[in-house]
């Protein structure tokens, strides 16, 4: 994965979506009359990064104060950190381009830093890039919920061997009551709604009357949310590999089983086409079989990693495929990943295959001062909070034996039960999205994105009608910017430039899988 767009592939797996809260005293801090005189930001040092992280130099970090329950703003307060990358020409700076990387649940200080070598010149010269941890990610207010395993990939709800669903219930109980015996009530705040109440401190903070933003994968839904919520106050807005509005968040992981149909041919081509030193199939359906059978086998029988601690599963080896399908410069790593995992359960393990799955496997470590299990807890804060689930167990188990049988790819993973069918009723009902306000939305989207595929991307070009423009990608993978479509890459460089949308919707079709 590229470095400079969220590459370790514990991030990669979090990929993986309306009306306003009803109550008078919450949206006073939403009308045109909200306080816009806000102490000056203190900009200084970075908090330390992640061991390994490679941060911007340039970069400077401030805090925001912003209230935990904007229905009740007199009350606690929590921190957001924010980074800046500031415009190279003064002279030339247009305002401010606010960076969100996705997740749910990723943060986002090195964003500005990680995007400006993709940025031509007069982009770097027009904005100060700001980048900000989200409310109880990384650094701002951080959340936990005491996760025994912290990795997001954990919480993926695979179905048993033989498609039961009661472990899985299970589980989802168990996390469910441990994250409110441990981050408790407040964890109920840490929603997107409140995010974006979040940017429009941070706007004010910076003493603009209008922000640019530029949200990937879950980014998108936060963007999207910000523009219902604040359409007067957005200027540019580029939203890339996007949230279908109308489906957050059940209805969004329920389109991962076709999303992953459409994109997985990609990787079993590049598999194929190495099939003299693989051995996975000599066209892109047979490795689709031998796939499949792999999964299958290690659902039964999972095969320990040697030099590591952990145990090759069906769900693992499909968590990691979901991962390496992000970007298509890691699509022959792919391969090399099914073919040691064929190796690792016939109990042959070269030491090609033992660096290949030592790599796959390794986590990074947090920030300090960050729980090890912050993405994971907010990862199911956003996903449960934002909306509420259905609560009734037979119908996952029914929803979970169909997908199975539709979609073999994903094994009934996404239809089945999260922690959110037991989580709290969330404070506020989603916030509507509609195709009214400002005409200022670019909606990047690729044919064949498995995290959010082409019909959400084409979910929420409906949603936001008039107010947008959409450019389809003919390419597989999630990011769209600087993955290879001079077209796509164009028109986002020029309406960052000019302000000025595609007069229609483009298809691009300049990009094929490698």
């Amino acid at each position: 994965m590229r470095k400079t767009r969220g590459s370790r592939f514990a991030a990669a797996l979090a990929v993986t979506t309306l009306t306003v809260l009803g109550v008078a005293a919450c949206d006073s801090a939403d009308d045109e009359d909200s306080p816009a005189q806000p102490a000056a930001l203190a900009w200084g040092a970075c908090p330390a990064a992640a061991p390994g992280t490679t941060r911007d130099p340039r970069l400077t970090c401030a805090k925001v104060k912003v209230p935990l329950d904007y229905s009740r703003p007199d009350r606690a307060s929590i921190e957001v950190v924010i980074s800046r990358l500031g415009a190279a020409d003064p002279a030339k700076r247009h305002g401010v381009l606010l960076l969100n990387p996705g997740g749910p649940a990723l943060p986002g200080l090195d964003t500005p830093g990680a995007m400006a070598p993709t940025l031509p010149k007069p982009v770097l010269d027009g904005y100060d890039l700001i980048g900000f941890d989200p409310r109880g990610v990384g650094t701002s207010t951080p959340q936990s919920c005491g996760l025994e395993n912290p990795s997001v990939a954990a919480l993926f709800p695979y179905p048993a061997a033989d498609g039961s669903i009661d472990a899985n219930v299970q589980a989802a109980r168990a996390t469910a009551a441990k994250c409110a015996a441990t981050a408790g009530e407040n964890l109920r705040y840490f929603t997107t709604a409140n995010t974006a109440r979040d940017l429009d401190r941070v706007r004010e903070a910076l003493g603009e009357a209008k922000i640019s933003y530029w949200g990937q994968s879950y980014g998108t839904y936060l963007g999207t949310v910000y523009s219902a919520l604040f359409p007067d106050r957005t200027d540019r807005v580029i939203l890339e590999g996007n949230v279908d509005p109308a489906h957050v968040w059940a209805g969004e992981a329920a389109s991962w089983s076709k999303g992953m149909a459409e994109r997985f041919p990609d990787a079993a081509a590049v598999a194929a086409a190495q099939n003299g030193a693989l051995g996975l199939g000599a066209t892109p359906a047979e490795v689709t079989r031998t796939y499949l059978a792999l999964a299958d086998r290690l659902d039964h029988q999972p095969a320990s990693v040697p030099g590591t601690p952990q145990s090759l599963s069906g769900a693992m080896l499909r968590g990691v495929t979901y991962a390496l399908l992000i970007h298509n410069n890691t699509l022959p790593v792919l391969a090399q990943v099914w073919k040691a995992a064929g190796d690792l359960a016939d109990g042959r393990v070269t030491d090609a295959d033992g660096a290949v799955l030592k790599q796959v496997f390794a986590d990074g470590p947090a920030a300090p001062g960050v729980p090890a299990d912050n993405q994971a807890t907010m990862f199911l804060a956003l996903t449960c909070g934002d909306a509420e689930w259905s609560h009734d167990v037979g119908a996952y188990a029914r929803a979970t034996a169909a997908d199975r049988t539709a979609w073999p790819l994903t094994a009934g993973m996404p239809a089945n039960i999260w922690p959110c069918a037991f989580w709290p009723q969330p404070v506020e009902k989603p916030v509507t999205v509609t195709g009214q306000g400002p005409r200022n939305t670019l909606i990047l989207q690729n044919r064949r994105d498995h995290a959010t595929p082409w019909d959400s991307g084409l979910g929420l070009r409906h949603a936001l009608g008039n107010r947008a423009a959409f450019v389809g990608v003919g390419n597989g993978g999630h990011y769209v910017y600087h993955e290879g479509s001079a077209c796509a890459d164009t028109a986002t460089t020029a309406f960052l430039d000019t302000g000025r949308l595609p007069e229609k919707d483009l298809d691009c079709t300049d990009v094929t899988t490698q």
